[in-house]
Order: structure tokens, then C-alpha cells, then sequence
């Protein structure tokens, strides 16, 4: 696809395994009254497999907190941490299968949540729908960088087995 041309549902609607590699290289576009459209080349993300997965927020099960990640694939499911940072995650899969990409880089910026603090995201972008978003979307790039793969990071608490799983994806 061109630029311009946003991510079809059916893109999100697979499994994250696939879906949070792919978004590597594409762009978050961003759109606000104050600094109007800006796209972000996503530069790194990780993946969050359901229930099974203990990294995951969905493996303690459905929560008012999780209720997004249950939602079908291109909602976004938003979280706060720390008391200070937003988390942005796009669900993936099938309505009830509980998946999602968390975005840790996009633009030159590391870290999500600096990454959210930079673009503006907040709790009031909780199940939004990236299909007909009018203020934020992803958008396929024709350029796709080198991925690598490696651990995830900050997820002690789900054991050896969770936290070395490769399932964080960046650029070179």
C-alpha cells in the first residue's frame, strides 16, 4: 500500500505473532486540533498472546481494565502504569481472543511511554477503533526495514519461561 492508505481491519485481525512485526516500518498517524496530522514510522513493538501468556494483562483473565483486549482486532486497548504513563497496545485477532501489541517506539522516540506522553494519548483513546479513527490510524508504509527480535522487557513477574520469548520486534 501507499502512503496514505490506512490499514484494512482484516491486517489486525490476525494473530499478533504476525501482526506485531509487520507494523514495524508502518506509520501511527496522529491526529490533533493543536498540531494537526503527524505520522510516527513505528520502530519497535511487542506481542501479548492471551490468556496463556503470562506477560499478558488477559491471562488474569476479564477485568473492566481488560475489556478492550476482548474486543476485535484494530481497538486499542490503553492502560496507565507508574501513576504516570499511558500504554499504547492495538488488539489483534478475533473478537474474545485476547491479543495485543504493545507500541514501544515510533518516530525517534524510545520507551511507550514517552512515546505516549509525546503524541498525546490518554485514557479517552481506550477501545478506540484504528479502522475509522479520524485521530489515530495506521497507515502502511511501501519501505519496511530489517526487523530483529529479541526478549520483552519489564516483565519479571511472568517467570523465565514469559520473559524470553521472543516476541519484541525492532528495527536494526
Amino acid at each position: 500500500m501507499k502512503r496514505g492508505n490506512r490499514v484494512p481491519r482484516e491486517f489486525f485481525m490476525r494473530d499478533v505473532l504476525e501482526v506485531a512485526p509487520e507494523l514495524i516500518g508502518s506509520y501511527l498517524v496522529v491526529r490533533s486540533e493543536r498540531e494537526g496530522i503527524r505520522r510516527f514510522i513505528i520502530t519497535e513493538t511487542e506481542a501479548y498472546r492471551g490468556m496463556e501468556d503470562m506477560a499478558c494483562h488477559a491471562s488474569r483473565g476479564r477485568t473492566g481494565r481488560t475489556d478492550a483486549m476482548y474486543m476485535e482486532g484494530g481497538r486499542l486497548y490503553v492502560y496507565f502504569v507508574y501513576g504516570m504513563y499511558w500504554m499504547l497496545n492495538i488488539v489483534t485477532a478475533q473478537e474474545d481472543n485476547p491479543q495485543a501489541v504493545l507500541i514501544r517506539g515510533a518516530g525517534g522516540i524510545n520507551g511507550p511511554g514517552r512515546l505516549t506522553r509525546a503524541i498525546g494519548i490518554d485514557r479517552s483513546f481506550y477501545g478506540e477503533d484504528l479502522c475509522v479513527s479520524e485521530r489515530i490510524w495506521v497507515e502502511n508504509r511501501e519501505l519496511k526495514p530489517e526487523i530483529k527480535c529479541g526478549p520483552r522487557i519489564g516483565i519479571d513477574y511472568a517467570g523465565e519461561y514469559w520473559r524470553s520469548k521472543p516476541w519484541r520486534y525492532y528495527t536494526g
